[in-house]
């Protein structure tokens, strides 16, 4: 496929990012998690002590930018901060617990913002996250937006976080889950929120298949 720009956004674990990996491998466009890319800045957020009891350290965060490198590769899916493989790392509780806080803030975005876009200059791309059909990129050529029951997201990330060596029982994960859905919805800059022009899709009860051709689908009668 040419050069073009899928935006997929969409609630924690609906399965956005594992269809966007999939689409991205089946049309020949590069795969960016931009979630990675804050959960990163998070990882490194907690690495460096600038976050307690909820309480951030917003001058460090925002001063500590400047000295910060990350980088993910669209071909390995790979993430690095500062040199530093952290792509397992990221997938943590206590990451997961903090990255719609560090998300939230504006100048964690706008430094996120231009490397985003700048992802897509040479071959397009497929990014999935929370507003890259209504903030990254806005003229994206397709866009999507996934939701599911909240019940069955915590299912899903608990097995992930379980698969990844990470221990959680599942009441913590459906309330992380709950919680990261209020936060980002109701944020001030770049809330999670569904493009006029974007094309939903529940994922609840379809399995990674039928989602898959339902996408491909969309986008062979666009």
């Amino acid at each position: 496929m040419d050069k073009v720009i899928i935006a997929i956004d969409g609630f924690a674990s609906t399965g956005k990012s594992t269809l966007a990996k999939k689409l991205s491998q089946h049309l020949g466009l590069p795969y960016v998690d931009s979630g990675a890319l804050f959960r990163g800045i998070t990882f490194w957020v907690l690495k460096n002590g600038w976050v307690s009891d909820d309480n951030l350290n917003e001058l460090a965060i925002e001063k500590g930018l400047d000295n910060l490198n990350i980088f993910f590769d669209s071909v390995t899916n790979i993430l690095s901060v500062n040199g530093i493989d952290v792509t397992e790392a990221i997938r943590s509780k206590e990451v997961s617990a903090q990255v719609s806080q560090i998300a939230k803030l504006s100048f964690v975005r706008s430094f996120l913002l231009n490397q985003q876009r700048q992802m897509s200059l040479r071959a397009g791309l497929v990014m999935d996250g929370r507003d890259i059909g209504t903030v990254v990129f806005p003229n994206a050529d397709f866009k999507f937006f996934f939701t599911a029951k909240p019940e069955v997201r915590a299912q899903r990330r608990l097995e992930e976080m379980e698969a990844s060596g990470h221990q959680a029982n599942f009441a913590d994960v459906l309330k992380n889950i709950l919680d990261r859905d209020r936060i980002d919805s109701q944020r001030k800059i770049s809330p999670l929120k569904k493009a006029a022009d974007a094309i939903e899709i529940n994922t609840s009860e379809l399995s990674l298949e039928q989602a898959f051709d339902l996408l491909i689908a969309k986008i062979n009668t666009k």
